[in-house]
């Protein structure tokens, strides 16, 4: 049963650009973490003192909004990756760097994400099906007759063309 439900999250994770949609969120979170002021006093002041808690939270929606609709990746990660540079002005230089490096990152991944890739197979899961390929001896036979034939192999390259011969001139 536990083992049913990773696979289902796999899938799921594997039709959408997960990791971006999760970086792009963690750094909205991360900055509106960092804000010092609270909402009486930032409505109080003004557009300026909105922003900074608009820009991040606005990152959270697009970095939600990627997870759950993939479909507009592209609009979501160009949204967020400006959203995410606004912070630097905003919002205590972009959460103190690490929310705006999140934003940004969480951004590239996602807009560089395609849909329909084959899913990478781990290395070790490769070894085994080139292992199981190979037909028993066969690595001894091969270079038993290599080494061998090495001495009487032919040269790798082909001989050179001779050179066209020189036209009279009349």
């Amino acid at each position: 049963m536990r083992t049913e439900g990773r696979g289902t999250f796999r899938g799921w994770r594997g039709r959408r650009p997960f990791w971006g949609g999760l970086l792009l969120t963690l750094g909205g979170a991360e900055v509106l973490l960092t804000e010092k002021a609270s909402l009486k006093v930032v409505l109080h002041i003004g557009m300026q003192g909105l922003a900074g808690y608009l820009l991040p939270t606005l990152m959270v929606v697009c970095g939600l909004l990627t997870l759950f609709n993939p479909a507009q990746r592209l609009f979501y990660a160009i949204t967020g990756l400006l959203l995410s540079l606004g912070t630097w002005l905003t919002s205590n230089l972009g959460g103190f760097f690490l929310g705006l490096l999140l934003g940004v990152a969480g951004s590239c991944l996602a807009f560089g994400w395609l849909p329909d890739q084959e899913p990478r197979r781990r290395r070790r899961g490769l070894r085994g099906l080139r292992r199981r390929a190979r037909p028993a001896g066969a690595d001894t036979v091969t270079a038993t007759v290599t080494s061998a034939a090495a001495p009487l192999a032919a040269p790798a390259t082909a001989p050179a063309a001779a050179p066209p011969a020189p036209v009279a001139e009349s």
